[in-house]
């Protein structure tokens, strides 16, 4: 089974309500790509966005994790698996959206929107970040769009939302491949 194949495979199988949400793995990752398709990004973000959390499906039992306190380092299990099969400009993105939220969550105004979940993530994560580790993060070649592909992830976990079918990002996966 080639890669596109088995991501579709792992979304239309994927039943696990995202972690503390109200919507599947699967259900988040697509609509924080319809956010972006929305927001007329590049295919390369619109395409990270659909791929940004793949390395829930990764590990074992994600919630377990939450349970016992423990960060699964998500992002680095997923950008180290798509990494052999995806272009940089698509992988970055994903590799930086944890520090993303690290970042914006130095805003009061920003950490107030984050849902429950994710401010336990983010404790679990290792909090905000330092004004030093800020300003090394703005000078990240994927800054802005790590920055983007995370407003938009924390906005899509609206249950009962009608989105597209991974079918429907097929070729935008194809056209992304190394």
């Amino acid at each position: 089974m080639n890669i596109v194949n088995q991501i579709i495979s792992n979304y239309l199988n994927n039943k696990s309500l995202y972690i503390g949400e109200k919507v599947t793995m699967s259900e988040h990752m697509i609509q924080t790509a319809m956010l972006a398709e929305k927001n007329s990004c590049s295919t390369n973000l619109i395409c990270s966005s659909l791929l940004h959390d793949y390395g829930h499906f990764i590990l074992e039992n994600p919630d377990d994790l939450v349970v016992k306190n423990k960060d699964g380092k998500h992002e680095d299990v997923g950008y180290e698996f798509l990494k052999k099969y995806f272009v940089k400009d698509v992988i970055g993105p994903i590799k930086y959206h944890v520090k993303a939220k690290k970042y914006l969550a130095k805003d009061e105004t920003y950490y107030k929107l984050l849902s429950e979940a994710s401010k336990i993530s983010l404790e679990l994560q290792g909090g905000v970040m330092s004004n030093v580790e800020a300003k090394k993060f703005e000078s990240n070649k994927f800054f802005e769009n790590s920055i983007k592909l995370r407003k938009f992830d924390e906005i899509a976990k609206e249950s009962g939302l009608k989105i597209k079918s991974i079918n429907e990002y097929e070729n935008i996966l194809i056209s992304k491949l190394i």
